[in-house]
């Protein structure tokens, strides 16, 4: 188990994905997020959609938005639909993946 420098439970199971942050030779840094999955349908990725808010300087007021972000998903952590998850940069995985999932932070029958 490596240590990915980020103040994080590593996760109970053990994986043999290279491309996993905890088991595998992926280092994470720049941003990280939290979010909630939308879709798990591909095989190793989820939908992470986040919610921000946005500065208005006209109105002088605050405005949701919101993104979804691709993201690989290592069968260790395996986040299902409804789980609210941290997901950290890394190098470019596929063509529209540049996060990893690193923890789940809350199941979804737990919400």
């Amino acid at each position: 188990m490596r240590d990915i420098g980020l103040k994080i439970q590593p996760p109970a199971e053990k994986c043999d994905d290279p491309k996993c942050p905890w088991h595998g030779h992926i280092k994470v840094h720049g941003r990280v997020f939290e979010g909630v999955v939308v879709s798990d349908k591909p095989r190793h990725t989820v939908t992470v959609e986040r919610q921000h808010y946005h500065y208005l300087k006209k109105y002088e007021r605050y405005e949701l938005r919101r993104s979804k972000i691709h993201a690989h998903n290592p069968p260790c952590i395996n986040a299902k639909v409804g789980d609210k998850v941290i997901i950290a940069e890394t190098r470019p995985l596929s063509k529209t993946k540049s996060f990893v999932v690193v923890a789940v932070v809350q199941k979804a029958e737990e919400r």
